[in-house]
């Protein structure tokens, strides 16, 4: 099956749910020959980067917390109508997405970094939430459990991923691995050069597709309200380094930096099974008789029900 894959290197509307769906209505639409589209971590309302949001250790200020409060006021929910919004866009342009948002469960309870998972036909087919933010994203981030590492049996393959520095955790990489995974997902905030390596390991690994999708910013798109919170931080603060690698490791859309810009490929899921000759991370090259591996909680892969094709 060959696929056309789209990464969207791009800024959202920073802290505005609704003027960033709108923004990513319009990228969708112009991008609506793929077969799948992704959008990078806490696309929805924005990955607060250089943000203290008030706190050291033992002491937070009411300006943080206020700013905790329009952080979470534009967050989303997996039930509400931005989803349901969303939802109606990948119907309409008969497109999977796959995006990051900062979800949240109730009008005051924690947030979590998640990333979504949309059918044409099937409306949303489930979220991943974040099982350990990075550093100082611990504080405006809670830890999910086994329930969250999810993958999807699709029209268009198995769906799968982590978020960001998750990436770096063997035990999480093997949980996708294991339920057989081919499009491995990766969004992310991190641009450094050397998070290049981790997705061409990934690939190889897992020997799957691997797509790593980060943000374009700078710190001129932060509004005004915020600037004087990242006064010392560098304009470019986030200058991407979305790729596409192939289940052999070899890159096949390089790293973009400097720009916002749009990756697409095409894929063919072929590649996932002839690369598989020489090594199966969850076939023949697993030792079972001295190896033992569980995950709390995890789910099965879930099928799509409706049997029409894109």
């Amino acid at each position: 099956m060959k696929l056309k894959v789209s990464l969207i290197q791009d800024s959202p509307v920073f802290f505005d749910k609704d003027a960033t769906i709108t923004k990513m209505e319009r990228l969708i639409h112009e991008n609506k020959d793929s077969d799948l589209i992704v959008f990078p971590e806490s696309f929805i309302p924005g990955y607060p980067r250089g943000f203290s949001f008030g706190a050291v250790i033992g002491s937070r200020t009411d300006e943080g917390r206020e700013l905790y409060a329009t952080y979470h006021k534009n967050s989303i929910t997996q039930d509400g109508q931005e989803m349901q919004r969303l939802v109606s866009i990948s119907k309409s342009t008969n497109t999977y997405l796959v995006f990051g948002f900062t979800e949240k469960v109730n009008d005051n309870g924690s947030l979590y970094c998640s990333m979504a998972y949309i059918s044409p036909t099937d409306g949303l087919l489930g979220v991943h939430r974040k099982i350990k933010p990075t550093g100082t994203e611990r504080l405006i981030w809670a830890e999910a459990d086994g329930e969250s590492l999810v993958t999807f049996d699709t029209k268009i393959g198995i769906l799968g991923g982590l978020i960001c520095w998750e990436n770096y955790m063997p035990l999480a990489r093997l949980s996708m691995y294991k339920k057989g995974v081919q499009i491995y997902i990766a969004p992310t905030a991190d641009s450094r050069d050397e998070w290049s390596s981790t997705m061409k390991h990934i690939a190889l690994e897992g020997r799957c597709f691997v797509l790593g999708c980060n943000q374009y910013f700078t710190k001129s798109m932060y509004p005004a309200e915020y600037q004087h919170l990242v006064k010392d931080e560098k304009e470019e603060m986030c200058s991407g380094g979305s790729m596409i690698v192939s289940p052999l490791g070899v890159v096949i859309a390089e790293p973009i930096f400097g720009k916002s810009d749009v990756i697409s490929v095409e894929v063919d899921l072929n590649e996932v099974t002839k690369s598989k000759l020489d090594f199966d991370s969850n076939g023949h090259y697993t030792r079972d008789d001295i190896f033992n591996y569980s995950v709390n909680g995890q789910p099965g892969t879930r099928k799509e029900q409706n049997k029409n094709t894109k």
